[in-house]
């Protein structure tokens, strides 16, 4: 049984799920804490991560380390996005086994389901069709680690969970020009505007594309409550359950960040619109005890601090 004792190791705890997991265990009185900084611990080596977690011995494991992106770089490097996380992944699932640690968290992304998916989607959807081919290597990596996860448990008696998050946002995230997911691009235009005084949005695709999102803080939460309960589901999805498009969240953003502008939003037509509507199915979580809490206010707000912070720094 995981308790306030249990040495938790967190992987990738500097990226944008994993310091959100970090802060939301010490928050609530976890401290046998084991982190460790990528350029000690390489975790695309095999040796280094079994000898890490052979001398650590956690009794618990997050997997939030990845090699994540926006469309932009999923579609343009798909060669490292496919090595990588599968080379993360597998190093850290196969390790934990080899050293008898029976519970741990992988953590995907809603890509994993088809882009023709029926919506809102269930996890029984997953393999049920084509991927999004802009994320297709990301996707397929992710999924390999889902089933990694659902073939130890069935072979070795593992506690392996995979929960699917969608769309997310908050404290820590990633704001480069081309590398990021569309939320952190659209906070970065529209500081830009704030900082130019320009009267236009410009957006990727035509803004009908519909997304889910879910503040960073909810995922932590769900990842502290499943840490701590058994399952007899392997695979859960992580969402808000709701869907807006490109269009109203850039509307929504304008008006906490700029209420007093009235800025035109513009489409470059000539950059991919990604998936059609992706809203995931979160009656599962539900029906084992997990709700999200959305405040949209407040999280653009605090999101946007954190950006702020971020950019001083530089």
């Amino acid at each position: 049984m995981i308790n306030q004792k249990s040495k938790i190791y967190i992987a990738g705890h500097k990226g944008l799920v994993g310091s959100a997991i970090l802060k939301k265990l010490r928050e609530k009185g976890y401290r046998n804490l084991i982190t460790e900084d990528k350029k000690k611990l390489n975790l695309l080596n095999q040796k280094k991560v079994l000898d890490f977690l052979k001398k650590k011995r956690p009794d618990f494991i997050f997997i939030a380390a990845a090699k994540v992106g926006g469309i932009y770089s999923n579609n343009k490097y798909k060669a490292q996005f496919i090595y990588e996380n599968l080379m993360i992944q597998t190093n850290l699932i196969h390790s934990a086994f080899e050293c008898g640690i029976k519970n741990l968290i992988f953590l995907g992304s809603s890509c994993i389901y088809p882009k023709l998916s029926k919506q809102p989607i269930k996890e029984m959807y997953l393999l049920d069709g084509k991927l999004e081919k802009t994320n297709d290597a990301y996707a397929v990596a992710k999924i390999a680690g889902i089933k990694m996860c659902e073939s130890y448990n069935d072979q070795y008696k593992t506690n392996y969970k995979c929960l699917m998050p969608t769309n997310t946002f908050g404290p820590n995230d990633n704001y480069h020009p081309l590398n990021s997911h569309f939320i952190p691009s659209l906070i970065r235009k529209i500081h830009n505007i704030k900082l130019t005084n320009k009267k236009k949005l410009l957006l990727w695709g035509n803004g009908k594309a519909k997304r889910e999102i879910l503040f960073v803080d909810e995922i932590a939460n769900a990842c502290v409550h499943f840490m701590k309960i058994r399952t007899k589901h392997s695979l859960i999805n992580i969402g808000s359950g709701k869907d807006y498009s490109i269009k109203k969240y850039a509307e929504i953003f304008l008006k906490v960040l700029l209420p007093n502008k009235r800025i035109k939003i513009e489409y470059d037509l000539s950059k991919p619109n990604g998936t059609r509507r992706k809203v995931l199915d979160i009656s599962l979580a539900r029906q084992y005890g997990w709700s999200p809490s959305v405040n949209f206010k407040k999280q653009i707000l605090e999101t946007y601090s954190s950006y702020l912070n971020q950019i001083e720094k530089k």
